[in-house]
């Protein structure tokens, strides 16, 4: 009998110390994450910001985790082809979106059908300041600022470039339609890379984007930059005046906006949280930090927490402005 009590004993004891350890293994699936590759759809071509910073936060996610991150550049619908990819992928964390913030919010009143529904489909990981955004002319355009841009647009056929329908840069050029009684034509195109390419041919007269991806017009003098359409200068071009500096203090000519890295509705939240926290913290990282410098950006990125809040004041704040200038779905 004395036997058989110790011998069970020492098999409850043993049970005790070995039960914990499997719980913890089978709940720490999760908690592992992640375990095996990494794919970051972005929903726009190779070249511009949103890819530039996928590619540097990817490189810290990789070396933090031991994992490689993989960029699969979907262009497309503005944005809407990458996004409703990953919006129909697994909620196991390995497939993400990192995209521009318009594809989730100015794309639901630009489109008829999106192929995924933004609110339901998605959840906000974390958010990265698009920063400046300047406003450039072609050098055959005789403006230094928006107000001479505005009357050489009153005289003169201008074009605009936009890297997506529904863009910040395509509300900024329909609100001078809207405002001035111009008839700017938007041209649009399917990221930065192929409207910096029309820019520097001379066949866009105007447009908008990163420091980064126009710096090489810049620099050869083929763009001059007239108006930075946001509450700050931008950190490469400090003579460069905001909009409200040069007398347009309408909300809509300030432009804001943030760079969206996003999963699966369902993804554990977990998940979410890490992927997160590695997110911010890649803007400090070495790869992280070169790419911000590059392309003039200062604030470090928004949170899971403070993204999916800004998300609903920027909805809040740009569907209407979209609405009120009459663009219509395609």
């Amino acid at each position: 009998m004395t036997t058989t009590r110790r011998t069970l004993l020492r098999a409850t004891a043993g049970f005790a110390l070995v039960a914990p350890s499997i719980v913890r293994a089978q709940g720490g699936a999760q908690a592992a994450w992640p375990t095996k590759p990494i794919t970051i759809v972005v929903n726009f071509p190779a070249g511009g910001l949103t890819d530039g910073i996928a590619r540097a936060f990817g490189q810290h996610v990789s070396q933090a985790t031991g994992q490689q991150v993989i960029i699969d550049n979907k262009p497309g619908a503005s944005g809407n082809i990458g996004a409703a990819q990953v919006a129909r992928a697994p909620t196991d964390g390995y497939t993400l979106l990192h995209s521009v913030s318009s594809t989730l919010v100015q794309n639901r009143v630009m489109f008829k059908t999106l192929g995924f529904d933004p609110d339901k489909d998605l959840t906000i990981i974390s958010g990265t300041s698009s920063g400046v955004l300047p406003v450039v002319v072609h050098k055959s355009v005789p403006a230094t600022n928006l107000k001479e841009f505005i009357e050489y647009a009153k005289k003169n056929k201008v074009n605009f470039g936009s890297w997506a329908l529904g863009s910040s840069a395509h509300i900024f050029a329909q609100a001078l339609n809207e405002k001035y009684g111009l008839e700017i034509e938007v041209v649009t195109y399917k990221g930065e890379t192929p409207m910096w390419q029309d820019m520097g041919a001379g066949s866009l007269q105007a447009a908008m984007g990163s420091m980064q991806a126009m710096n090489a017009l810049l620099v050869k003098g083929d763009v001059r930059a007239i108006v930075a359409p946001s509450t700050v200068r931008a950190k490469q071009l400090p003579d460069l005046a905001t909009s409200r500096e040069q007398g347009f203090t309408e909300e809509v000519f300030t432009v804001r906006g943030w760079l969206a890295l996003a999963a699966p509705a369902a993804t554990p939240k977990e998940i979410v949280k890490k992927m997160s926290d590695l997110w911010v913290a890649a803007a400090d990282s070495e790869p992280g930090r070169k790419m911000m410098d590059g392309f003039g950006l200062t604030e470090k990125p928004l949170n899971h927490e403070e993204v999916m809040k800004d998300y609903e004041v920027l909805k809040a704040t740009v569907i209407p402005r979209i609405v009120a200038l009459g663009i219509k779905p395609v």
